[in-house]
């Protein structure tokens, strides 16, 4: 259908038709070949192939003579490339000298020169169409008589001027937003004015601002949002009760991290008559009290996620919700959804159903709580523990027997002060009271995408799907060379690859390794998004998958309540449009993007605020990644990453081998390999400039 559509518009460049116009010209006539019309005609306009004004679609004509793209310049800031709104065409060169007036994410105009560099076409930037950036973050220092901002981010190599009458009452080390950025000639610096000053430079309430300002996360709520959230009542309605099936006298527990504030997920277990399993599991009714339409539901749309930085939570809901109302607390009634599936002692799913319910919750567990009745069989509950337990190790190993992949990404837990300042790092275990949470989730989640899938006489229903493309094959072919420099094996050829990278990881589990490992395998893979076209889940070996467990934090899933509701008791025709579900399902996985990356920033700010006063330590570690400047590594105690600079190894002078993941000195040929254990000394932590330096030691 999508090349259809193509032919049509590039037959005719003129054409301006709506989309019951397009439907009639391809005798699209009935009402699942109009949906899918309707999802292509998106997709095109998002592939700049067609354009949309009012209800026409058109053909996009690019001007020859202008290339559009958006720059994303290097760490180094020596260069950048721009990325062309033809996905077809490749990223463009653009040397130091030729990046104009542009700063890093700018919409701009590229003219190509004939140089060439490497595989990409060399260009310069002639205009700037739009800003990319609205704001800039960083900390307000001083020059002479001059104040200018010193951006925290590493893209951004200017100082941005500051006019002393454009401070608004920030101060010398004050973290700031910078905002109505100018710069129009090249000799002259970029001028801004402070939008909003974020606290003073280092305190953790403003680094925690910045982090969220530098990603674009809102960290707080519109006034008409927190209020729309103190109208809602805390007790639930009796005639809501009464439509619901009634599990509050069921025993029914909750287990998460020892800090958690929001409690989506809680989960019961009954041996029925027939000797088969009925696992229940129960998720936070989030949809009954934020509704389509409401103050609420726009600001939930908009954040997409919740995010997790060290010690601090930015919630995707007001907290009245997210902590209270919404939360699965011990000894309180809540309203939920519910999904109640019948297992074999062999694991085989015999039957489900999925119904609103209201539940009271009798315990809430930690994950170590949890552990240590699993490891003694005796505790509070210990009977549903062990019998839930049994259960999730059956998925599991069945999950693993059809290609199932467990990628291992080490965490790591920041023990603060009252200051927020960290004093301990530990790394996370993970262990099997965490894979019997995960497992039922798993298993609920598969089985709410199944339950959308089309019957006999029954069309389509537009749905969001969590799903993970099959890997590249230049990447895995890259990634088995790299595996082979440490002494291990992966067949790129192989017709089953995920039997080898089952095989693989738990070869290298427990090895020093075992981390470098895992990320090259992950960075390997597609990404993990959300989407409306089904394409299967390759990571997890599922064929439909979606996310349904995790309506408090992540706005995916409570859209798929409120689809999964509106089609088990109105019919499809009351749902969510393909419309909706696709700017939620684009907003949401970049969004999520976002958080990660804050997330991990969040991190490695903590890792350099605790490493600041350890210089001159020696710590172990494992060589993380390889450049032609130095190799980064990664510390064996708290995966906390920092750089050995070529130029502080002086026993020889090295250079970057990339077939082979390594530096290989001139005249000694020895090697450092990616993956090899070291020993290093910490020399330099920069804290302004976010970099931890270190040297090798014998």
């Amino acid at each position: 259908m999508k090349k259809e559509i193509k032919a049509l518009f590039s037959k005719s460049p003129g054409l301006k038709l709506k989309s019951k116009e397009i439907a009639k010209k391809l005798q699209l006539l009935d009402e699942h070949s109009y949906a899918e019309l309707k999802h292509f005609l998106f997709k095109l306009t998002e592939e700049d192939f067609l354009e949309r004004q009012g209800k026409r679609y058109q053909l996009l004509r690019a001007d020859s003579d202008k290339l559009l793209g958006t720059l994303q310049i290097v760490s180094s800031g020596d260069f950048g490339f721009v990325s062309l709104k033809e996905k077809n065409v490749k990223d463009i060169f653009i040397p130091g000298k030729s990046l104009s007036t542009a700063l890093d994410g700018d919409l701009v105009e590229v003219e190509l020169v004939e140089a060439k560099r490497g595989k990409n076409v060399e260009g310069k930037i002639v205009n700037v169409i739009e800003r990319g950036r609205k704001e800039i973050i960083g900390v307000l220092k001083k020059n002479k008589s001059a104040f200018f901002l010193a951006a925290d981010d590493d893209k951004i190599h200017h100082e941005i001027y500051i006019n002393g009458d454009n401070l608004n009452g920030a101060k010398l080390g004050d973290k700031i937003a910078v905002a109505n950025i100018i710069w129009k000639n090249k000799s002259l610096k970029p001028e801004g004015k402070v939008k909003e000053v974020l606290g003073k430079a280092g305190s953790y309430d403003a680094e925690i601002a910045s982090i969220a300002r530098e990603f674009n996360i809102a960290y707080k709520f519109p006034k008409s949002v927190l209020n729309e959230a103190e109208k809602i009542s805390d007790v639930i309605p009796p005639a809501e009760i009464k439509k619901r099936t009634d599990l509050r006298s069921k025993t029914i527990i909750t287990i998460d991290p020892e800090d958690a504030k929001d409690f989506d997920d809680a989960v019961s277990v009954d041996i029925l008559d027939n000797g088969n399993y009925l696992v229940g599991i129960h998720i936070a009714d989030v949809s009954y009290y934020v509704q389509p339409g409401t103050s609420l539901y726009k600001e939930a749309l908009e954040r997409g996620t919740s995010v997790y930085l060290v010690g601090k939570v930015i919630p995707m809901l007001p907290e009245k919700l997210s902590n209270r109302i919404c939360s699965l607390v011990p000894n309180e009634d809540r309203l939920t959804y519910s999904v109640f599936v019948e297992l074999t002692k062999l694991s085989k799913i015999v039957n489900y159903r999925i119904e609103k319910s209201v539940i009271n919750s009798k315990r809430r567990f930690s994950y170590e709580e949890v552990q240590k009745i699993i490891e003694t069989g005796s505790g509070e509950f210990s009977y549903e523990i062990t019998l839930l337990n049994k259960i999730s190790k059956s998925l599991r190993a069945k999950r693993m027997k059809k290609g199932s992949i467990n990628f291992f990404s080490p965490e790591v837990v920041f023990k603060l002060d009252d200051n927020g300042v960290p004093v301990e790092i530990k790394i996370k275990e993970v262990r099997e009271s965490h894979n019997l949470i995960e497992e039922l989730m798993l298993l609920a989640n598969q089985i709410v995408a199944q339950h959308v899938q089309p019957k006999q006489n029954k069309i389509d229903v537009p749905f969001v799907y969590r799903v993970h493309d099959l890997p590249d094959k230049e990447k895995i072919t890259e990634f088995a060379r790299f595996v082979r420099t440490l002494g291990y094996h992966f067949d790129p050829n192989a017709g089953n690859k995920s039997k080898q990278f089952q095989a693989l990881l738990e070869e290298v589990k427990g090895s020093e390794e075992e981390a470098v490992v895992n990320e090259i395998a992950i960075r390997s893979m597609a990404k993990a998004i959300y989407s409306t076209n089904n394409i299967g889940h390759y990571g997890l070996g599922f064929r439909y998958y979606t996310h349904f467990t995790s309506p408090i934090r992540r706005f995916p899933d409570l859209a798929v309540h409120l689809i999964i509701h509106n089609f088990i008791a109105k019919g499809s025709e009351k749902n969510l449009s393909l419309e909706e579900l696709e700017e939620i399902c684009n907003n949401a996985s970049a969004k999520e993007r976002s958080a990660v990356s804050a997330e991990r920033q969040s991190v490695k700010l903590k890792h350099l605020e605790y490493l600041k006063d350890k210089v001159g330590q020696v710590f172990h570690a494992v060589i993380s990644g390889i450049m032609h400047f130095g190799i980064f590594v990664e510390l064996s105690s708290t995966l906390a990453e920092g750089l050995i600079k070529l130029r502080d190894l002086e026993d020889d002078y090295y250079s970057l081998d990339e077939k082979n993941y390594c530096i290989v000195g001139r005249r000694t040929k020895k090697r450092y390999r990616l993956g090899d254990k070291v020993n290093v000394q910490l020399i330099r932590v920069d804290e302004e400039k976010r970099e931890v330096d270190f040297v090798l030691t014998a």
